[in-house]
């Protein structure tokens, strides 16, 4: 088994949970997977090596706070995303978002006022916000200690699904891929994904796929636009384009004809009346690998809600182990997504990998609230994980993991991505475009 060579540097993502490990541990399963994917389509004689170098890992996990553009930095969380005090406790609203915005306020019934907010949250109770604002389409969600979220219903469904769920539902025959060159080495290459996705997880996952070479076409519904700064920070190596699903499904079909894999990002559910589910997905493309992602998984009361990694924070345990019932904290860095999509990466690398093999067509499923059990339950290693050594150092900052490039955004600074192997590649081939500037195309008609 190819081990992973780990550089430990003490002073990355510090927290009183094991983020650093969850972050190395992550990134080092998507290298192995990309390595091993990479070695098989190369026709290499043994693996490359993987390395996993904390200073790179902990600058990836803060990527959102390191970017620049135009020399200004990101917005990140708006006004109204934030803990606030209620008649009981806390509860934790996400309003970055307009829409989920006017949702939020509409729950209250006040004006775009922190103040106005704080004092309507203050008069009610945690739980009675989170239902009401859940009712009407807005996300908020009660702060809940380890043992408060260990007794909710969702706690249970997402504590009896393994960290990755992985099927094959059907005997496609076994792919023969493309051989790629060794130099760099771009175990994707060729391949086609379809990015249904949004913040942060999903987009993480498949920028990750566009690293490795693989044409990411990332698709979103032109009533939705996405948040600029944070579309510029996931949007490496990819092309941005609008659909709307519901008139252009001929436009679809002809991309998913073409598609390897597709990566969604919405609640479990939500696309399935476009056809979307990933038994549909399959049946119309056999031998497609599709990935999941969710907040709360897949199944459960909670099955349907929105969520975030700020949410599942304030909802598993995690603020108050951070901090206190009093006070709740949060992790160094939104570590449920930047694990999470480096976690679907790796899924769908090996997937990819499988299907070599074995054919078939395969489902893969992770959700937030299930990364954040692993986390708060010590982190058990992954089915897999490679044996590992490595040295010690310490984290002085992110310099030596920052790059520059020019773009149609402006000059960009930003954070490479730490997935490391020998021979891989150092960088993404293209920055980030505005979004859904590009036409709905693959970036080579066959």
């Amino acid at each position: 088994m190819t081990a992973i060579k780990f550089v430990v540097r003490e002073g990355a993502l510090q927290g009183r949970l094991p983020v650093q490990e969850l972050a190395r541990t992550c990134v080092g399963e998507c290298a192995l997977a990309a390595a091993e994917l990479g070695a098989r389509r190369a026709g290499l004689a043994r693996v490359p090596a993987v390395q996993v170098d904390d200073g790179a890992v902990a600058t990836a996990f803060l990527s959102e706070r390191h970017l620049l553009i135009g020399g200004r930095a990101p917005v990140t969380f708006a006004p109204l995303s934030r803990f606030w005090r209620t008649a009981d406790g806390w509860v934790r609203t996400h309003a970055n978002y307009p829409h989920h915005r006017a949702r939020l306020l509409d729950a209250l019934g006040v004006p775009e006022d922190p103040a106005a907010v704080e004092a309507a949250l203050a008069e009610r109770s945690a739980l009675d916000v989170e239902e009401a604002v859940h009712a009407a389409g807005g996300l908020a969600v009660a702060l809940r200690s380890p043992e408060e979220w260990a007794a909710h219903p969702q706690a249970a469904e997402v504590a009896k699904r393994p960290l990755v769920e992985r099927e094959r539902p059907d005997t496609a025959p076994a792919r023969t891929f493309a051989p790629v060159g060794a130099s760099p080495l771009l175990p994707a290459a060729g391949l086609r994904v379809l990015d249904l996705t949004r913040v942060l997880a999903g987009p993480v996952a498949t920028r990750t796929l566009a690293l490795l070479g693989a044409d990411v076409l990332r698709l979103d519904a032109p009533r939705l636009p996405e948040l600029p700064d944070q579309h510029a920070d996931t949007g490496f190596g990819k092309r941005s384009a609008t659909l709307d699903l519901a008139v252009d499904r001929q436009h679809f079909e002809e991309l998913l004809a073409a598609a390897d894999v597709v990566v969604t990002g919405y609640r479990p559910g939500a696309l399935d009346r476009f056809g979307l589910s990933p038994e549909a997905l399959a049946e119309r493309r056999p031998g497609l690998v599709v990935a999941q992602l969710s907040a709360w998984g897949a199944y459960g009361p909670w099955r349907e809600r929105r969520g975030f990694d700020s949410l599942v924070q304030a909802a598993t345990g995690i603020a108050v182990l951070e901090g206190s019932a009093a006070r709740p904290g949060a992790l160094p860095a939104q570590a449920l997504d930047h694990g999470t999509g480096f976690l679907l990466a790796a899924a769908v690398l090996r997937a990819l990998r499988e299907q070599s093999y074995e054919g078939g067509s395969w489902f893969v499923r992770l959700a937030l609230a299930r990364t954040a059990l692993w986390l708060t339950d010590g982190l058990d290693g992954p089915d897999g994980m490679a044996a590992a050594d490595g040295r010690s150092g310490s984290y002085d900052g992110p310099g030596p993991w920052l790059s520059q490039t020019d773009s149609a955004l402006g000059r960009l600074r930003y954070a490479l991505s730490p997935v490391s192997f020998e021979g891989g590649p150092a960088d993404w081939g293209r920055p980030p475009v505005p979004w859904g500037t590009d036409a709905a195309r693959w970036a080579q008609q066959f």
